[in-house]
């Protein structure tokens, strides 16, 4: 992993953090679960759920574009289907006709 995986996985830890801490803090509903005893919006203002909303869309955004970006960074190349036959063919050839050759050796030496 190159200096750019190693940026986008510590935005990804960082995204993942904040969006875990957001929504633990957001209300869900009338009956105000969250982490702050159903009290956590107001102490954003009047406007707080909207501003909960849209930074929890952002960060979501973020956390899939991350995840998108570090799948793309470490997925493995592709091997060339015609290169990978012909140098197994050719250390195959030259290993079968060396392991042929063993009686033609002995003769030779006598």
């Amino acid at each position: 992993m190159g200096t750019i995986g190693v940026v986008l996985l510590v935005f990804f830890v960082i995204v993942c953090l904040l969006l875990v801490l957001l929504v633990s803090i957001q209300d869900d509903g009338e009956n105000g679960m969250g982490l702050l005893g159903g009290r956590g919006t107001a102490a954003f203002g009047s406007h707080s759920g909207s501003v909960l909303t849209k930074t929890t869309f952002v960060l979501v955004f973020l956390f899939f574009a991350l995840s998108l970006g570090l799948a793309l960074v470490n997925k493995k190349p592709k091997l060339d289907k015609e290169l990978v036959p012909t140098s197994v063919e050719a250390t195959d050839t030259a290993s079968e006709s060396a392991a042929s050759d063993w009686w033609t050796e002995s003769e030779a030496a006598e």
